[in-house]
């Protein structure tokens, strides 16, 4: 008889920091998880050593733990195997996602496996809110979807954050604090790597901090590849997926393999990149656009001011041309909605403006209103069509480098660490920012003097020969 050997995955993270320990209580939950039927996999059963690591006062040794692994490796299983045995102990705990479906399904997930162990329970199906107590033990897991407030008022042991890497500043300001009061508090981040579309930013700047050495009682494990990789490397495949070949096979991936190949990198690989390496305008793109010194300019200046989107800032910016044929933009001021249009008319009012372009339904009608009443001449309001030209116009500038600019370091930012986004339905596109602290409407508003600017070519005398 035959028999035909299986390879298996990595089972071993290919990055951690793991606190010392010499106690775990990792053999009772496992044990517990098992009676469900199900047999926890090499990989879980090692992470799980870590996880429940204690001290010699019994407390956790990690009292925050992280760890990403690329898609459909079973991640959430190891969350699983802790909430169970957190029932079973009696814990107050929080289960988070940031999708509604995810949170259900974990709640369902639970569920099955208490059912399937002869474990009692109660449980309330609330979409968004549901819950499992254990009337023996007074355990209970609470399962929410993410927002900035949820969690406030609350106290739990163990904070579990699920899909960490759409996790905010914000849902994190409302989350950290939940477990403060308990006698021994815990905090898990699960997750993939980001993509360049993920809202969240605290899972990266966990990461970075465990690794530098900079968080106390915390922990870390990660599958990844340390750069980008050979999508048909079949070898890393191995390396960065510890249920291959248990829950998903080579097949399986080389249906995923396509043309993008940052994001199978990310997805399946577990590659960290850093958010401006993957920015729709890179910083090498940009910083070749510097001038060192203010050019020779030629002929009037053209405004472009933006609204955000959140009506929380309006930011101003200028486009000039210059003497070479370029086209020289600066960003004036971005400054709070609450604040007034004041300091927009007083710059308006002094300055040799050709044009002034204003967007953003918050407030471009009332600033124009404003201008008439200043005797200023009328801005224009762009139609979504000549937005997305104008976004089309500065993503072709910067590629032929037809515009420069002084290095100013609140535009920079802004410039490289930009995403694009899906504007009208005919494939027309705009720009968002990758993190939550840095206003999009800054580059808003460049690009819009940008477009005007460069729509209204300066005049060139007539030569004529006899």
């Amino acid at each position: 008889m035959m028999v035909i050997e299986v390879r298996l995955g990595n089972q071993n993270p290919t990055q951690s920091v793991i606190l010392p320990f010499t106690k775990s209580r990792y053999k009772t939950a496992i044990e517990a998880y098992e009676k469900s039927g199900r047999t926890a996999q090499e990989w879980q059963v090692e992470l799980a050593k870590d996880l429940f690591a204690v001290n010699d006062d019994g407390l956790w040794v990690h009292t925050k733990f992280g760890y990403s692994i690329p898609r459909r490796n079973g991640k959430t299983e190891l969350i699983v195997i802790r909430e169970i045995q957190g029932l079973l102990d009696g814990e107050q705990i929080l289960h988070t996602a940031h999708r509604t479906t995810t949170s259900h399904s974990s709640w369902e997930r639970v569920l099955k496996l208490l059912d399937n162990a002869g474990i009692k329970y109660r449980s309330l199906k609330a979409v968004g809110r549901e819950r499992i107590d254990l009337p023996d033990t007074g355990g209970r897991v609470e399962f929410r979807t993410r927002t900035s407030t949820g969690g406030l008022g609350e106290g739990f042991d163990l904070l579990v954050i699920d899909e960490a890497q759409e996790y905010t500043t914000d849902q994190e300001s409302a989350l950290k604090y939940v477990v403060t009061d308990s006698d021994n508090p815990q905090t898990i981040f699960c997750g993939t790597p980001p993509t360049p579309l993920s809202s969240g930013t605290v899972f990266v700047d966990f990461r970075n901090s465990i690794l530098s050495g900079k968080t106390e009682n915390a922990g870390w494990a990660e599958w990844s590849v340390e750069e980008q990789s050979n999508i048909r490397d079949r070898d890393l495949w191995y390396k960065t997926n510890p249920s291959l070949g248990t829950i998903f096979t080579e097949r399986s991936i080389q249906d995923e393999v396509g043309s993008d190949e940052i994001d199978f990198n990310i997805q399946r690989l577990g590659l960290w990149i850093k958010y401006n390496q993957k920015s729709a305008i890179s910083e090498n793109e940009w910083d070749e656009l510097k001038v060192y010194s203010l050019p020779i300019l030629q002929g009037p200046i053209y405004v472009g001011i933006k609204y955000g989107n959140d009506n929380a800032n309006v930011a101003m910016s200028i486009a000039v041309h210059t003497l070479s044929g370029k086209v020289f933009v600066e960003s004036i001021d971005c400054q709070s909605i609450r604040n007034g249009n004041n300091w927009i008319l007083n710059f308006l009012r002094i300055a040799d403006i050709k044009k002034v372009v204003i967007d953003g339904a918050s407030g471009q009608n009332i600033l124009a209103s404003e201008m008439k009443d200043f005797k200023l001449k009328s801005p224009i309001l762009p139609t979504v069509k000549e937005v997305i030209n104008a976004n089309s116009l500065w993503e072709q500038g910067i590629y032929q480098q037809s515009i420069c600019h002084s290095n100013q370091p609140s535009l920079t930012v802004v410039v490289t660490n930009t995403a694009k986004r899906n504007i009208g339905s005919s494939g027309g596109f705009g720009y968002k920012s990758q993190f939550d602290d840095m206003d999009i409407s800054l580059m808003d508003s460049a690009l819009l003097a940008h477009w005007a600017c460069s729509n209204d070519k300066p005049k060139k005398k007539q030569k004529i020969g006899y």
